[in-house]
């Protein structure tokens, strides 16, 4: 059975490196780039299962990477989930992790909850 492939977007790179080796240790093929306009090409060409999408990043961010994802029939199916510290813990969990219709993983995130709901979006490996 093929791996579910999952691209990470973040302009930092200490949070694509630690999410990198989580969920490549947790058995998923991991895609990462540091920019949104990187990130659209990419989801293009491979096909992610999951795009875990930071917010704010500079050239384009989070929503725009979302919103030209969505508009594209390539990729419109493709889940995004945005990890971001815009948002605490607690209006994520009231909210039930979805805000406005996205999805929404706040930073710092819980790693054993980050792979659960990994697992709840792209199914079992």
């Amino acid at each position: 059975m093929d791996k579910k492939k999952i691209l990470i977007v973040d302009d930092e790179a200490d949070v694509l490196s630690v999410l990198e080796k989580r969920l490549s240790s947790a058995g998923y093929e991991v895609l990462t780039v540091d920019n949104g306009a990187d990130a659209v090409l990419l989801a293009k060409s491979r096909k992610p299962d999951l795009i875990l999408l930071d917010i704010m990043m500079p050239v384009m961010d989070g929503p725009a990477v979302c919103s030209a994802l969505k508009n594209d029939i390539a990729t419109k199916n493709i889940p995004v989930v945005f990890l971001t510290c815009l948002i605490t813990r607690s209006d994520e969990m009231a909210e039930g992790h979805r805000i406005g219709g996205n999805f929404f993983i706040a930073k710092p995130y819980d790693p054993e909850e980050l792979l659960k709901e990994i697992g709840n979006i792209v199914g079992k490996k």
